[in-house]
């Protein structure tokens, strides 16, 4: 069905009922804010019909045609515009609003949805009367279409309504008495589920657009019950989303009141989807607590998310880990603090003494000051819904042997490497008392002896241990002492080898003492190493009488070495042997004495370095345990478990970890810092690369030099995309640097010149923007010795990018000369660059020395008798130039440049007439782009490169 002709500005069209005739008529184009044309203007139209502007209105907003009734929907702002002058108009105008709501098409009611917020807008500013006509007219209409039966209605209005609650455009009397109650009736328990679903989310999103004290009475205790709903975990995993925004908006008393018990309980929820979302949002929970409360209830509750059966619940948390620490952040222990500009400044000693004073509340306060400068944690959304685990961690298949020499499944609670003992004899007490040994190791299964096919670094550094069960059946003699020795010797030579293998272990295990595992595989082995020794010498002891002088450990290879002796020479006659075990006991009785010293010693050394290792690590900033996960995430075994690119965010979070630690506490990140750094994964290193500078201001100096120059170094010869990263920051993490150690660096500057792909020419850009802050670090004659030539060499690079920022840095350095008193550096680079480019043999050469010398004369950056002396002979000589592209500069360089300055405008100045004949020779140029740029007048805003190569 087709409508009359309507004209629009004099031009004839038929609306037919299809929306596309309306996109081919371009009607989506003339939305509320086009200035040219009105989408109603047809009501200002005289028509066949002879209705009033208004009469016209109420025909098309009911007509049975729904093109027609869109049109006035999405036209309403301007019929207000129109009618807002009258009161009775405007009355009117708003009952026919009222009326097109109850339209049956759902498009019509969502184009009026969509219109809402800025009629809102438009009736504040023009309305006096704007409250009761919003409340009385369009409030009614933004809450019935909350409840919708259209999906795409209900979504159009609680957008409007969100948008209204942003803007203020809703009083407070409505929020409490209209808003809230029909969200508490669509949230309540016998409501409809979809409606609960969409009631919570906007119940969550209102908390931080109302006042804390309308969210505290009104919301949070239907929240607090919503966090509970057992029957949809839909809205369970809306209010686990959003619960840091719910936490910000009520204030810290009442999150430590109300909310943290049900965040105990969500972060417990049987449903993975609900403790990943819990996990995601816990730095924002964290914010809003005490720091008692942060260290006793949610430091414990974070590390069962950390260690939680499912893959993806653990994903969340350790990429939230970095985040979580950053909330310990103190201030006054931490020695920096955030600028108003976001940046790391490093607070003054006398500032520091007065921090100090200040309350445990007061420090928690500071946390989000302190916080604000972390880096933002990113966290991955996981778009394929991953299967539910069941009873903890799927099983890999693996079985492993006990030192009961049963089989049993290969479970580390999470952790991927299997703990593999050597010791074939040790203590009841560490055999079987299933104790975690260290962080990660935990197991319910007793120690394991021996794994096949799981990947163990433990397996992979130690040596085979050898087979000695053939030679023990050699060493049986005949008759019944014959067997008893026998006895005793085999349990001191599994003693014995057992230790010997355990020392050799342990010794291996020296260059890796960073790996938690092995820390506590050490822990493990020192125990059992003790354990076997003193177990085989309190066997002895009980069938042998020990001589006066010879002690507990002497007697141990003594009377290993008498039955060695006895098993050797079984074939010798009773007297012969008796007299050579005699001897060879009384002869080696000094040696063993030096060897179990010896042996000693080494345990020792072993145990002092393990504890001397784990006591680095200590501090008291925030808990142990979740610094040890934190270092943990450099494992290996953690991509395989965890998440490929864990340590990725390791590397992310580190600069907020540290700042949280703050320098004294370095040593604790130290390793960790080392291992990253020389991770296999390009993108970790990168990383760390583009906020080394950030913790070179965070170390300080001292530690800058010691612990990150090296590393610096060692990014400095990596790939490109290692590379940018220092690049971007290199002035910032120069500048920190003491003189003498800042200028070692003056060489490898032209390393980066050298890519591993010659056409990344932002690579070269962002080395002419770092050289031209850098130019600050040093004197001019290193200026001149080393950053030269870099200088001269991107001025002819070949992209003209690089090529215009390169112009600016050789004007930098004519700047740093001569601001400096060093004319005659000045003189001679000005030479220089008059013979690479004003006599080039290629006009892109030429046509820089024109910009060159355009650029000096703006920035003033040096005297100007000596840019005449100098470099204006030369400029000028360009009049002659084949190629009208050089010319054109010139021409600009002249018109628009040295005619501008005072100098060249002086009475009497002998060069004013030369510049002014060159000029008059340029507008009569062949080339027509010539006679213009030599002939118009500079603009007010014209750049330089607005005509470009």
């Amino acid at each position: 069905m087709c409508l009359p002709w309507i004209s629009l500005h004099g031009i004839p069209l038929y609306f037919v009922d299809l929306q596309d005739d309306l996109d081919d008529f371009g009607f989506e184009d003339y939305g509320p804010d086009c200035e040219n044309m009105r989408i109603t203007a047809f009501l200002d139209i005289p028509a066949q019909d002879n209705l009033t502007p208004l009469a016209r209105l109420e025909k098309y907003a009911f007509s049975d045609n729904i093109f027609n009734r869109q049109i006035i929907a999405r036209g309403l702002l301007d019929v207000l515009r129109d009618f807002s002058s009258n009161e009775e108009d405007f009355l009117t105008v708003m009952e026919i609003v009222v009326r097109l709501s109850e339209d049956a098409e759902p498009s019509v009611r969502t184009e009026l949805m969509e219109q809402l917020p800025p009629i809102a807008i438009f009736l504040q500013e023009s309305r006096p009367n704007f409250p009761m006509a919003f409340s009385d007219y369009l409030m009614p209409v933004v809450l019935k279409y909350l409840t919708d039966p259209n999906n795409q209605v209900r979504k159009a209005s609680q957008e409007a309504l969100l948008m209204l609650l942003d803007q203020d455009l809703i009083d407070q009397t409505d929020i409490e008495n209209k808003v809230c109650p029909i969200l508490l009736d669509l949230s309540s328990p016998d409501s409809d589920d979809e409606y609960k679903v969409e009631a919570v989310n906007i119940i969550c999103k209102m908390t931080s657009m109302m006042s804390r004290d309308t969210v505290e009475q009104m919301l949070l205790p239907r929240f607090c019950d919503l966090c509970s709903d057992g029957k949809l975990f839909q809205v369970r995993k809306v209010c686990a989303a959003n619960f840091g925004d719910v936490c910000n908006a009520v204030g810290q008393e009442a999150t430590e009141k109300f909310l943290i018990p049900k965040f105990l309980e969500l972060c417990s929820d049987s449903v993975w989807g609900m403790r990943k979302a819990c996990a995601e949002c816990f730095m924002a929970v964290s914010y809003t607590t005490s720091g008692e409360i942060r260290r006793t209830k949610l430091s414990p509750l974070f590390i069962n998310l950390i260690s939680d059966p499912c893959r993806w619940v653990r994903q969340a948390a350790f990429q939230s880990l970095g985040p979580f620490i950053s909330t310990f952040a103190n201030p006054s222990s931490a020695g920096l603090y955030i600028k108003e500009d976001g940046t790391l400044s490093i607070r003054p000693a006398s500032e520091d003494s007065l921090t100090l004073e200040c309350s445990e509340n007061c420090a928690d306060d500071s946390t989000r000051c302190c916080s604000e400068g972390v880096d933002k944690m990113e966290t991955q959304q996981e778009t394929e819904e991953p299967p539910m685990e069941k009873n903890g961690p799927q099983s890999s298949g693996q079985s492993c042997i006990n030192v009961k020499g049963e089989r049993v499944p290969c479970t580390d609670a999470g952790s991927p490497k299997v703990l593999s003992c050597i010791v074939h004899t040790a203590a009841p007490e560490i055999r079987g008392t299933g104790e975690c040994p260290g962080p990660g190791m935990c197991s319910t299964t007793p120690i394991i002896e021996h794994c096949k096919d799981a990947f163990s670094s433990f397996l992979y550094w130690r040596p085979p241990l050898p087979d000695i069960s053939q030679d023990l059946k050699l060493l049986q003699p005949d008759g019944e002492d014959g067997e008893d020795n026998t006895t005793r010797a085999a349990e001191l030579c599994n003693a014995y080898a057992a230790s010997s293998e355990i020392r050799k272990v342990l010794e291996s295990l020296k260059e890796h003492m960073d790996d938690p595992d092995v820390q506590a595989q050490v822990q493990v082995l020192t125990a059992a190493l003790r354990a076997a020794q003193l177990d085989s010498v309190s066997n002895h002891e009980t069938r042998r009488t020990k001589p006066s002088k010879v002690t507990p450990s002497q007697e141990v290879l003594l009377s290993l070495e008498d039955e060695n002796k006895n098993t050797s020479c079984f074939h010798e006659s009773p007297e012969k042997a008796a007299e050579l075990s005699k001897a060879s006991s009384l002869q080696s009785i000094d040696s063993q004495d030096e060897m179990i010293t010896a042996n000693e010693s080494m345990l020792e050394e072993t145990t002092d370095l393990f504890f001397d290792d784990e006591k680095s690590k200590l501090q008291d900033i925030i808990p142990q345990p979740l610094l040890d996960q934190y270092l943990s995430m450099t494992d290996p075994a953690r991509a395989q478990t965890v998440d490929t690119e864990i340590a990725k965010h390791c590397a992310y979070s580190l600069p907020g970890v540290a700042l949280t630690l703050g320098r004294q506490n370095w040593h604790c990140l130290k390793d960790t810092y080392e291992t990253l750094a020389s991770d296999v994964q390009w993108k970790v290193r990168r990383t760390l690369a583009f906020s080394i500078h950030e913790l070179a201001v965070i170390l300080g100096d001292q530690l800058t030099a010691a612990d990150l120059v090296p590393i610096f170094n060692g990014f400095l010869k990596d790939l490109d995309e290692v590379r940018i990263g220092v690049l971007k920051h290199l002035y910032d993490f120069l500048k920190l640097l003491h003189a003498d150690k800042r200028r070692e660096y003056l060489y490898q500057l032209q390393e980066f010149m050298v890519t591993d792909n010659s056409r990344n020419w932002r690579f070269r850009y962002e080395l002419a923007e770092q050289l031209i802050l850098i130019l600050e670090l040093y004197n001019p004659n290193d200026v001149y010795d080393y950053l030269r030539h870099i200088a001269l060499t991107l001025c002819s690079d070949k992209v003209s990018e690089v090529r215009w920022i390169s112009f600016k840095l050789v004007v930098e350095i004519l700047q740093k000369f001569y601001a400096n008193k060093e004319n005659e550096l000045g003189i001679n680079f000005i030479n220089e660059l008059i013979v690479r480019f004003r006599h080039c043999s290629k006009w892109v050469g030429r046509q820089a020395f024109a910009f060159i010398c355009q650029a000096v004369v703006e920035e003033e950056c040096i005297p100007a008798d000596q840019f005449v002396m100098h470099l204006l002979p030369s400029l000028l000589s360009l009049i002659s130039d084949p190629v009208p592209n050089v010319r054109v500069l010139l021409a600009k360089a002249l018109k628009r440049s040295l005619l501008e300055k005072a100098y060249f405008t002086s009475v009497g100045n002998p060069h004013v007439e030369d510049v002014e004949g060159a000029i008059l020779t340029l507008q009569s140029d062949r080339d027509q782009d010539v006679r213009f740029f030599a002939t118009a007048e500079p603009k007010q805003n014209s750049t330089d490169t607005d005509y470009c190569p």
